[in-house]
């Protein structure tokens, strides 16, 4: 049942990876660098290996879905951040 989440999770972050991969094959409009993919890997992995450990290892429903829910809510900001500098940090080269 574990490795079962794992493979999930794996197969997650690979589709999700695919969608920007074949939208630059049709489009200018997505330009993404080898570095792009690798970082968003990352990001996306951590962030299901992160609601995994969570999942595992807290007791609480309420709980898991309060720290997923942060987890989630942390990938969105640092990918936003990523994509359009938003907040205006360093992170982002702005």
């Amino acid at each position: 049942m574990k490795s079962k989440r794992l493979i999930i999770i794996l197969t997650v972050v690979v589709i999700l990876l695919l969608i920007p991969f074949i939208a630059m094959q049709f489009t200018n409009e997505v330009d993404w660098k080898i570095s792009d993919f690798v970082i968003m890997g990352v990001l996306l992995l951590g962030t299901g290996l992160l609601c995994e450990i969570v999942m595992r290892k807290v007791k609480g429903s309420n709980s898991r879905i309060i720290i997923c829910l942060g987890i989630l809510l942390s990938l969105f900001l640092i990918w936003v951040e990523l994509a359009v500098g938003i907040l205006g940090t360093p992170f982002a080269g702005s």
